[in-house]
């Protein structure tokens, strides 16, 4: 029976690529989104995809909404936090609304949707969790406190829910990615994306499918082994 896969922000940019690749991997996918109806019905028709529109930071919004996902399609096997925002600025114009805002929708989220997967995955003893974190959390980046706190957070996050799930059958990962090419990328004005590819050692910004391609591994059965990690996929930009 095929496994039911869960998709936060999974209609456009590396969501939607993450969504795809599931897809064609054999999961029954379901991508929720926050805004666009017209962006989602577009992505679901083209894709057959399965489409929930729901505020990841709300945590009843959440659970409702997983609750119908699994009525309908099964229970949640794979679960990726994709969703993410940011509000730009330095620490000293930075507003308590813009602070608390990607917080709560980058790591908030996460809380809201593992609390309710959780105790089904553990009812099962089988669960994979994929946070997708950033760059921007491993190394910082300037006038993005807010976000690289939240992107750090959620890497501690992920290796003490994977030590708490571990003998359960279920893991817990995280990929950070660096540049990759998506609208939000292509709207940089080109003298800046210049200076930001230039950064890369490999030379380019890398493609969603690059990253959606390490969701699926970590996604399978096979990479039972593999928890509390979190993968880098940046091209070079930063090692450590």
């Amino acid at each position: 029976m095929a496994k039911v896969a869960l998709v936060t922000g999974g209609i456009r940019g590396i969501g939607e690529a993450i969504s795809i690749a599931l897809r064609d991997a054999g999961y029954i996918v379901a991508a929720n989104y926050s805004s666009s109806d017209e962006r989602a019905r577009e992505f679901s028709e083209r894709t057959g995809i399965a489409i929930y529109k729901f505020d990841v930071s709300d945590f009843n919004e959440v659970a409702e909404n997983i609750a119908s996902i699994v009525e309908t399609l099964g229970p949640i096997d794979v679960l990726v936090n994709n969703a993410g925002i940011t509000r730009d600025t330095t620490m000293h114009k930075m507003t308590p609304e813009q602070w608390h805002a990607v917080i709560n929708t980058d790591l908030g989220a996460c809380f809201n949707t593992c609390r309710n997967v959780i105790e089904s995955m553990r009812a099962r003893k089988y669960g994979r969790i994929i946070n997708i974190g950033s760059l921007n959390g491993q190394a910082g980046e300037y006038g993005q406190v807010n976000y690289a706190a939240a992107k750090s957070g959620i890497h501690g996050f992920n290796k003490a829910l994977a030590l708490e799930s571990a003998k359960l059958g279920i893991t817990v990962n995280a990929i950070a990615p660096g540049i990759i090419d998506t609208d939000m990328l292509r709207a940089v004005p080109e003298n800046i994306l210049e200076k930001l590819v230039a950064k890369v050692p490999v030379g380019r910004p890398g493609k969603p499918e690059e990253i959606a391609r390490a969701v699926v591994f970590l996604a399978a059965e096979e990479a039972s082994f593999i928890t509390g990690c979190t993968l880098s996929i940046n091209g070079g930009q930063h090692m450590y």
